[in-house]
């Protein structure tokens, strides 16, 4: 079917690995990647549908939404060829467009395309293979191993995304009619369109809301905020953060973490040995977000230099952008061209930094403010969804 015809005749079906909490179904779904394109591919006019994993014991989140979602149980070796089959018969998009090369969203498309031939689009918002070592990592195990990976119930080759099978399937990458990045050192690495996040700046508009109402209903009342409104990882610099809280040593000074990590107890290790500095807020849906983040002071986005950064485009950075927050962030990656002149830099891992810079800041609080509204200007204009749905129409034109 050719993508020249109208737009209102053809379905986009978007496969994601996991619509547990922990993936695709955190924050309610409504604010992570495979939704943001969602929703810019609706304003293009195109149905689109996201169907999905949902792996172990936990249910899948699925968002209060015009957006049609289906999630599939997912099984590991050799059950997951039930699961796979379940999704490929009701996957059947005029296109689909396939979140990340893993072989439960690149890998299932790629059977599929091989028996329709529709144009299938890659999507890549992080490298895989930097949780397990980058280009370094290699499987060789003895034969004893091997025959344990395989042939044990919780075998490691049976996880239908081991990392062996991830880079597999990320060979595979130019085999898709279109690849869509979000990050510079992710074009650098698969090459692709350039495609980067958009924040829906009608919904994260401070217009809409109250500062000090916002923190008092948030029970945040008296205290100077910095918040970091998503999921700690050691990666993320939320260490470098409290360190500097520690040198600063203000009682007034609190960082809220908002939702805190699906992942691991990371969250219970920083509370332990920063408890006076935390506050910590709930998991909230993502339409409920901007009234949070109103209620901070300062966005912090203190991100570390590895790998694992470097793929990423925080989401957290053009949620402070939105709201005209004074956003202070590391010069990793893509941040510091995403915020140009509007925020505060710093470099990564230092602590010593990050505090003289949250001491300026409160210190020069009107100026902070004066950024944080060209801020939004700058999210506006180019990181918005209307921003995404123009740079998506024209990619989707060439396909």
């Amino acid at each position: 079917m050719s993508l020249q015809q109208s737009k209102t005749q053809l379905k986009v079906s978007i496969l994601v690995s996991d619509l547990s909490s922990a993936g695709a179904g955190r924050w309610g779904g409504g604010g992570v990647r495979s939704f943001l394109l969602a929703q810019a591919l609706q304003k293009l006019q195109y149905q689109v549908e996201i169907l999905g994993f949902v792996f172990g014991d936990e249910p899948a989140v699925i968002p209060q939404s015009e957006i049609p979602v289906s999630s599939f149980v997912g099984y590991n070796y050799p059950k997951f060829i039930v699961s796979a089959s379940q999704l490929l018969k009701k996957l059947d998009g005029d296109i689909i467009y396939a979140m990340r090369p893993k072989p439960t969203t690149f890998g299932l498309s790629l059977l599929k395309k091989l028996n329709n031939h529709r144009p299938l689009i890659l999507d890549i918002d992080d490298w895989e293979l930097s949780w397990h070592g980058g280009d370094k990592w290699q499987y060789r195990p003895s034969i004893k191993q091997f025959a344990r990976d395989v042939f044990k119930s919780d075998g490691a080759l049976r996880y239908p995304d081991h990392p062996l099978y991830l880079k597999w399937v990320e060979g595979m990458a130019q085999n898709a009619n279109a690849i869509t990045i979000h990050t510079h050192f992710l074009k650098e690495r698969f090459g692709g369109f350039y495609l980067p996040n958009g924040k829906d700046t009608t919904l994260f508009n401070p217009s809409r809301y109250d500062p000090q109402e916002s923190r008092t209903r948030y029970g945040l009342n008296g205290y100077r905020i910095l918040m970091f409104p998503g999921a700690p990882r050691p990666y993320k610099g939320v260490e470098d953060v409290l360190i500097a809280l520690d040198k600063l040593n203000q009682p007034d000074l609190r960082l809220v973490i908002v939702g805190g990590s699906p992942y691991d107890n990371y969250d219970a290790e920083l509370t332990e040995k920063w408890g006076r500095w935390i506050i910590k807020l709930p998991k909230h849906p993502s339409s409920e977000m901007p009234a949070i983040v109103a209620a901070a002071h300062v966005i912090v986005v203190p991100q570390r230099d590895t790998p694992a950064a470097l793929a990423q485009f925080p989401l957290k950075l053009t949620d402070g952008m939105a709201m005209a927050k004074p956003v202070l962030a590391t010069r990793v990656g893509d941040i510091p061209d995403i915020l140009g002149e509007t925020g505060y830099l710093v470099e990564p891992s230092c602590p010593l930094e990050i505090a003289e810079k949250i001491q300026y800041i409160f210190q020069h609080l009107d100026e902070a403010n004066e950024r944080g509204k060209l801020a939004r200007k700058r999210c506006v204009e180019y990181y918005s969804i209307d921003a995404m749905t123009t740079t998506l129409g024209n990619i989707m034109q060439q396909i």
